[in-house]
């Protein structure tokens, strides 16, 4: 068994970079996304002061009151906008919802493309005025950067360098700002209780900017928990199911947790702000002919983005069966 492998990358060396560089980049996150389905990523253009705002913006949503949240709840959205209240989502298979609440953010459509009108609005929050500018700016860089990862894996796979470009313009992309609350009463918790239950990403790459606290693990080949550590400033990439099955595993989405903080910082919030990087709802899934063989047989049926998506949210509780 191989020792997990989580590099830390230079984005800027893709974006920027000649020719050598690019495909060393792409060689190198094809061999992370191979074995941990993990990479750090610097270099990427989403400076310390926007950060600071975004999370500063993040702890004001969920310093609001449960009331002033509630105006933002939209049960018939399935959480795909606005707020999400404690207890709605469950990791699949667990019995114990997470311990956390969360704010969606998703594409805004400017360039006349008619799927804007597949979309629901964004909920504009009213008593922080810097939210909205701030979360849509975040939201526009870490897709743009995705769109750089994502050519770089097509590259990888020995596909056309454009081969996702048309699938997540105007994507079906979300932004989420999650906050694992203070435990006031850690003796009560259910056993099975955790900040977010081992799960994998719905999506073809997720996109986490500045975590605020430690608590993020992967579980490895070896079938071992390995901690995520990260410089506050960097982005940490991990593999989706989305990319999972059109590569035929080929890409691992990489099971991964949010644990729980030790006993003396369980009255502390941990606020983390991931971006899931959706494709266009009719992008087909089916896996790629080149990723299946005889030491390979195809895994999974056959199935587009939006479809999959559906089945996913029914899954962990957000949408109803």
């Amino acid at each position: 068994m191989s020792t997990p492998y989580i590099p830390s990358l230079d984005l800027g060396s893709y974006i920027n970079g000649d020719d050598a560089q690019r495909k060393k980049f792409s060689d190198e996150l094809g061999r992370a996304f191979n074995d941990s389905g993990f990479v750090t990523i610097t270099n990427h253009g989403v400076d310390q002061e926007l950060i600071d705002k975004l999370y500063a913006n993040i702890q004001g949503v969920f310093a609001l009151t449960p009331e002033q949240k509630k105006k933002y709840e939209r049960a018939e959205l399935a959480g795909q906008r606005g707020y999400t209240s404690p207890g709605k989502e469950t990791a699949k298979g667990a019995k114990t919802a997470d311990l956390k609440e969360f704010w969606q953010i998703g594409q805004e459509v400017t360039d006349g493309d008619p799927i804007k009108a597949e979309y629901p609005a964004n909920e504009v929050l009213e008593e922080l005025p810097e939210f909205n500018a701030v979360t849509r700016e975040i939201y526009q860089r870490l897709e743009n950067n995705g769109k750089h990862l994502l050519r770089a894996i097509a590259t990888y796979l020995e596909l056309p360098i454009d081969y996702f470009d048309k699938h997540v313009h105007n994507g079906n992309s979300i932004l989420r700002g999650i906050h694992y609350f203070p435990i006031e009463n850690p003796e009560a918790l259910a056993a099975d209780a955790v900040r977010a239950g081992a799960h994998e990403d719905i999506n073809l790459i997720t996109l986490l900017i500045g975590a605020s606290a430690d608590g993020l693990e992967v579980l490895t080949r070896s079938n071992e928990w390995l901690p995520i550590k990260a410089g506050h400033t960097d982005i940490v990439v991990n593999v989706g199911d989305m990319l999972q099955r059109l590569t035929n595993n080929k890409l691992r989405s990489t099971t991964h947790r949010v644990v729980n903080p030790p006993l003396e910082l369980m009255k502390t919030s941990r606020f983390s702000v991931p971006f899931f990087l959706h494709p266009r709802a009719n992008m087909d899934l089916t896996s790629l002919p080149s990723t299946v063989d005889d030491a390979h047989p195809k895994v999974y049926a056959d199935m587009t983005a939006g479809e999959y998506l559906d089945e996913r949210l029914r899954e962990i509780g957000l949408k109803k069966m």
